[in-house]
């Protein structure tokens, strides 16, 4: 693709939209100054891009027929084969469908991404490969990843694994729902607003939300550099800890890494609770459409951990319901502009930009009418905002969230953990295809009111399953300090092998 020197009539288009009144002459003058830059941008073009070795042979796979894929989780079933030996010899994983996987396509959850195939492995994906994993294919995400539900992708709704008609959670739908049947050992979410915790909660399995910048991003399509974050989705706490062990520190591309402390997470297995100081979040319980049955049920885990040998107490953090306020500044101007306007990338960070994507990713100007509900509706006030405001709301949410990160490490420094639903309900009816476009809003976003203050402040999170109301999991989410997962692993796994959640 080479660049050509815009026309007279472009010029004075550009002219127009940038508020400038040039005469004939001045884009005369314009067009001549401009040579320079069209030849530079020439070169540019010229060289070769910077695409990381593909190092393990795959094919494009298959798209699984309906009896194959009965809860619709599978987007390609694809096998990729890893190295001969390494710590996740013998395990299977499932890749988000954001997740790059060289030669398979790949389509994000919406029909504008339908077709494109990545030229390069996610940096994750190389090193579970370089560690013996399997690949086993992408699994369904929601569109765009712009939902808590299961119901917004453009292949139809993933169905929970415990109860046909019912959301999986989202936006990492597909990955629980394979992880919780059984299919794969392992599989790996995003999280800008809850999408891996929210699935495990609805699911039944474990999702840790890393410390931000703790796992490279790398090859893995974004939505907000500041609440990007990629990690660990099992049916046990044991693979959990494996899995962040092989996919954490630093790649030399991500920019949302800075001097992580990366440790021995499976080390933490078996220490046990005694003498850990674990706070019940007051504010935590408090939420818009909070079930009585949900919150008891995370009551009664919260007691079984004070009977393992923790100190558990009630604390109150009031900012915390302001989180999901905070949050949203930064997921819709962020979203449109880098995810949307910026072409799945924007500007302004030293990041592995995958070319291919954004050239492909900008034709959803052509066919917007085929994009989800939840990403129209953030994509137009995104968009309102940035026209009327500017960007000061997204720069005074960055702010504020400060202040937020602070009043939990003030927490924090007391406990070692805070534990509060990771979802406020169980997980909710699927909405019916005539179902209104507020209902279909209203079941994409009702269940992240907990998850999301977390993903604008860091702190690793992970929901784990603690019990079942009406044949539906209920999931406990334990937060830590930052950088502090082997706590989280600590505790988790404590409480994993004190009893079948299931019966709890």
């Amino acid at each position: 693709m080479s660049v050509v020197l815009p026309t007279p009539s472009q010029l004075h288009e550009v002219a127009a939209q940038c508020g400038l009144s040039l005469t004939d002459e001045d884009v005369a003058s314009f067009r001549g100054l401009m040579q320079g830059s069209v030849e530079a941008y020439n070169v540019v073009a010229a060289l070769p891009d910077e695409v990381p070795e593909v190092k393990y042979p795959r094919t494009p796979g298959y798209r699984p027929s309906p009896s194959e894929n009965p809860r619709n989780a599978w987007y390609r079933k694809a096998t990729v084969k890893g190295a001969a030996s390494g710590k996740l010899k013998g395990k299977t994983v499932a890749l988000k469908d954001n997740i790059m996987l060289a030669g398979v396509p790949m389509m994000n959850g919406s029909a504008t991404l339908e077709g494109y195939t990545p030229d390069f492995d996610a940096t994750i994906v190389t090193r579970m490969l370089d560690a013996g994993a399997e690949i086993a294919g992408k699994v369904h995400c929601e569109s765009f990843c712009m939902s808590g539900g299961s119901h917004t992708g453009a292949t139809g709704p993933v169905h929970n694994p415990h109860k046909m008609g019912y959301s999986a959670g989202g936006s990492s739908s597909g990955s629980g729902v394979v992880v919780s049947l059984g299919e794969v050992d392992m599989a790996i979410g995003g999280d800008q607003g809850g999408s891996i915790r929210m699935p495990a909660s609805f699911c039944g399995i474990y999702g840790l939300k890393p410390t931000w910048g703790l796992v490279p991003y790398t090859g893995i399509m974004p939505i907000e550099i500041f609440v990007d974050h990629t990690g660990p989705m099992t049916a046990t706490v044991e693979d959990n800890a494996l899995l962040l062990e092989v996919i954490a520190g630093d790649d030399g591309y991500d920019p949302r890494i800075k001097a992580p402390k990366v440790e021995n997470y499976t080390s933490a297995l078996g220490a046990g609770v005694k003498g850990m100081k674990i706070a019940i979040l007051k504010e935590g319980f408090e939420q818009p459409g909070a079930e009585g049955a949900v919150s008891e049920s995370v009551k009664e885990a919260a007691k079984r951990l004070a009977s393992l040998g923790a100190a558990v107490e009630e604390i109150s953090i009031p900012m915390h319901l302001m989180g999901p306020a905070i949050w949203t500044p930064i997921g819709v101007e962020g979203m449109t502009q880098t995810m949307m306007h910026g072409d799945g990338y924007g500007l302004s960070r030293p990041d592995l930009y995958s070319t291919s994507l954004m050239d492909f990713h900008r034709g959803w100007r052509r066919q917007a009418d085929a994009l989800s509900e939840t990403t129209k509706l953030f994509l137009l006030f995104g968009t309102y905002i940035n026209n009327i405001y500017g960007p000061r709301f997204y720069g005074k949410a960055q702010n504020i969230s400060r202040r937020l990160t602070a009043a939990y490490d003030r927490a924090l420094a007391k406990y070692d953990l805070l534990l509060l639903p990771t979802t406020p309900m169980k997980a909710t009816p699927l909405p019916e295809p005539t179902a209104s476009r507020e209902d279909y809003v209203a079941r994409a976003l009702e269940m992240i009111t907990n998850t999301a203050p977390f993903d604008i402040t860091h702190h690793p999170a992970m929901s784990l399953p603690c019990g079942m109301v009406d044949g539906l999991p209920v999931g406990l989410m334990l937060v830590g300090k930052h950088f502090a997962e082997t706590t989280i692993y600590r505790a988790a796994h404590a409480f994993e092998q004190a009893g079948d959640w299931k019966k709890m």
